[in-house]
């Protein structure tokens, strides 16, 4: 695997979130992470992310225990994070808010070719580039979330609800872009409530509820809705 999740608890302050949730992502692959509300799937993408600190258990990444390290390690190993609710800089160009995401590669030359090659992919982008980001359509600032998170040349890029909020015409937008990155075998965990989208994006995935993963599914079509319902509602 190149990521793992093993036997993690978690939570804020003394507040227990996560009890034991073990997972594995292999390179190339892109796996769900399903639940109700409040069942700690935000809160586990924290913690692979290093916003949150583990209690006890242990994150591996090729190998290597990198419980230890916080967010900015987990950047340059190229653990990246595509956070809720978009989050992009309003009166930052789009071009302006991809360029941050490029921080990490070093030099004003790698940022260059990198947003290149990105608004090769997301060519919507390139035609907004000077527009002020707070100005664009809910669908249009989750693609430039997205691809500032890819301008970091993410080993594993982690999406927290990429749908919510957006128009069924904008999900269609934002499921495609993804659809082409799973295409390019870029690895991915999607955190989604919307279950049809995980269901043609992901090929694995886990249910967690109440802070536990309740079903581990090997194969997003051999999920039935009723044990979806059973894995929801116990």
């Amino acid at each position: 695997m190149l990521l793992e999740a093993r036997a993690i608890d978690a939570g804020y302050g003394k507040v227990p979130v996560l009890h034991g949730v073990a997972l594995g992502v292999a390179a190339g692959e892109c796996v769900a992470i399903l639940g109700p509300n409040n069942a700690g799937k935000s809160t586990l993408l924290k913690v692979l992310s290093g916003l949150v600190g583990v209690w006890r258990g242990n994150l591996q990444f090729e190998g290597a225990d990198i419980t230890p390290d916080g967010p900015s390690e987990r950047v340059r190993r190229g653990l990246i994070q595509v956070p809720e609710g978009r989050h992009v800089f309003p009166d930052l160009t789009v071009a302006e808010n991809l360029i941050v995401g490029g921080l990490r590669l070093g030099s004003h030359r790698a940022r260059r070719a990198r947003l290149e090659r990105v608004y090769d992919s997301f060519k919507p982008l390139y035609e907004l580039r000077h527009r002020p980001a707070g100005m664009l359509s809910g669908g249009e600032q989750q693609l430039v979330a997205i691809a500032r998170g890819l301008m970091a040349e993410p080993r594993v890029l982690m999406l927290d609800e990429p749908s919510l909020g957006l128009s069924p015409v904008a999900v269609d937008l934002v499921f495609g872009t993804l659809l082409g990155l799973k295409q390019e075998s870029l690895t991915m965990i999607v955190v989604e409530q919307n279950v049809q989208f995980c269901f043609d994006l992901a090929s694995r995935g886990y249910v967690l509820r109440q802070g536990r993963v309740v079903s581990q599914v090997e194969a997003m079509e051999h999920l039935t809705a009723d044990a979806l319902r059973q894995a929801y509602l116990g």
